[in-house]
């Protein structure tokens, strides 16, 4: 089957060491970080955003907001289309999230039944320690860290009078027993969440690690596998997954103006060649079309893993894209559909067409592609090359485009949480101290959550969520410039010569071959500065 036909597929990660952006962006589904701190990965085009809720103690953490809007995203019914993850493979990532989702459920189901217990048993007393707790997260701040000496002596002073309620109360019989319960009754509650909540936590931690640390972490979810005919959820959900990966197999692109093509980046350089076409010792020209000079360029590029030289020049992956043009502030992207469109993928025949009659005016565009992915998965770099036919002219054309890193915020392992302070008889000197893994509050804002995450959409207008830049894709999203990176910037200069020599021989013999005069191409060459620049911001 050749290579730009339905079945076609970009390599998937773990198959061309492409793991490193996988596990990064599936790791954060485990974090228990601040959700503030997904800001810090926000790039000079795309934005994830934190929409506030009415209560801090109800906000989500980084791995909570994360996980679910991400699968909400990509598995969502009535979604919009999702790009293309170059250099890693969605699939792993949502999957990972739904796990997530799964341990948290599994976690929230255990606190539901302490709460229950606990908590709506004893509602008065359950409702004064939240009011004391929402204060106290009010006035330290919504993270709940360096609590200052009002709301910790507001946590003290509710403890004292607790204490004095259940000494001297002025009523007896069975309400003095009750009113004693309902102080420490969610106090006992209290403690049993910590316990879960602990539990939980050191699970979604070594998962965090071991997905940085290349361990081979599987995302359990058998949800996704239906045991019977009659689960439909299952068998839907299964049938999600599988849409996404056929849609990270598609060969439609979209140029989004300076932004450059989504999920592959911005365009960094270009080189062109053009050639007024005249024939050979007077003879006539056979013939051809543009795809006739495309498909001997497109076998000249499969052949650059063959060099001479044993390099270690990357395997490329070669592809006929079907280039899509939507505006710079566009927030939503349509694929085409229709007879000429299997399983996202353009036919075969369909892409010829476009690359001989769509070269000027309205329409989609067609573009050759070698691609190289570098770095695990961290650098991808995309050479397209497309060639137009005006009149006697014979322009060909090669751009750059790269996708860098994805955020170093991704690549934080899980750490220990301490605490800064000053020692007992050396105060001018400081020592960390080793704090719980799971705090006070912690506790009690998960402990609150837990009912509520079977009614999402109230949890989210209490506690707010993320909010994800649009059109998103997992990769392009949260990627940062490859040239912060010397050697990263070096390989995307580097890969460009040998893919315009490749070019430029296919096409001076292809134009033999049709009687073309080459004289005047065999020592030109392709005209540019190899030098990064946005080559997309026409100072016009």
């Amino acid at each position: 089957m050749d290579s730009f036909g339905p079945g076609a597929q970009v390599p998937l990660a773990g198959s061309a060491g492409q793991t490193v952006a996988t596990n990064a962006l599936a790791s954060a589904a485990y974090r228990d970080s601040p959700l503030e701190d997904i800001l810090k990965a926000n790039n000079d085009w795309y934005e994830s955003k934190v929409k506030k809720g009415k209560f801090s103690l109800f906000e989500p953490n980084l791995g909570e907001a994360y996980s679910r809007a991400v699968a909400t995203r990509m598995l969502g019914g009535g979604r919009s289309p999702v790009i293309q993850s170059f250099g890693t493979d969605p699939q792993p990532v949502v999957e990972h999230c739904l796990a997530a989702n799964r341990l948290r459920k599994q976690r929230d189901t255990r606190l539901t039944l302490i709460t229950l217990v606990f908590g709506v048993a004893f509602l008065p007393g359950l409702l004064l320690w939240l009011v004391v707790f929402q204060l106290r997260r009010s006035m330290s701040g919504a993270d709940g860290k360096r609590a200052g000496l009002v709301s910790t002596a507001l946590l003290l002073g509710a403890g004292v009078l607790g204490v004095l309620v259940l000494v001297r109360l002025p009523v007896t019989g069975f309400l003095s027993v009750y009113v004693r319960a309902m102080v420490i009754a969610p106090v006992i509650g209290w403690y049993l969440a910590k316990y879960v909540c602990e539990k939980t936590a050191k699970d979604l931690r070594a998962r965090w690690e071991g997905l940085l640390s290349g361990g081979g972490v599987a995302a359990k979810i058998p949800e996704a596998v239906p045991q019977s005919p009659g689960e439909t959820a299952a068998e839907e959900l299964r049938q999600n997954l599988e849409k996404l990966t056929a849609e990270q197999h598609s060969n439609v692109v979209f140029y989004a103006g300076p932004r450059g093509i989504l999920g592959m980046g911005t365009r960094w350089g270009g080189w062109h060649l053009a050639e007024e076409l005249k024939p050979r010792d007077g003879q006539e020209i056979h013939a051809f079309r543009t795809w006739d000079v495309i498909r001997p360029i497109h076998d000249q590029l499969k052949l650059l893993e063959r060099g001479s030289l044993k390099t270690g020049f990357p395997t490329p992956s070669v592809h006929h894209w079907i280039v899509v043009p939507v505006g710079d502030g566009a927030k939503e992207v349509a694929r085409p559909d229709g007879e000429n469109i299997v399983a996202y993928q353009v036919k075969p025949h369909e892409i010829q067409r476009i690359c001989n009659e769509n070269q000027f005016g309205k329409g989609n565009r067609h573009y050759l592609g070698v691609q190289f992915v570098l770095w695990d998965g961290q650098l991808v770099l995309t050479m397209l090359v497309t060639v137009t036919s005006l009149l006697h002219t014979l322009r060909i054309e090669v751009s750059g485009h790269a996708l860098g890193p994805v955020n170093g915020l991704f690549l934080g392992k899980p750490a220990a949480k301490t605490k800064t302070v000053a020692k007992t008889v050396r105060f001018w000197e400081t020592r960390d101290i080793k704090l719980p893994l799971i705090e006070t509050n912690e506790v009690v804002r998960l402990a609150v959550r837990a009912p509520l995450t079977w009614f999402p959409p109230v949890l989210d207008f209490l506690g707010g969520k993320l909010e994800l830049p649009e059109p998103f894709g997992l990769r392009h999203v949260w990627a940062e410039a490859p040239w912060k990176h010397r050697f990263m910037a070096d390989d995307a200069i580097r890969a460009a010569t040998p893919v315009m020599r490749a070019v430029h021989a296919a096409t001076v013999k292809v134009l033999e071959e049709h009687g073309v005069d080459t004289s005047s191409m065999a020592g030109s060459s392709f005209a540019a500065d190899p030098a990064p620049k946005k080559a997309d911001m026409y100072d016009a």
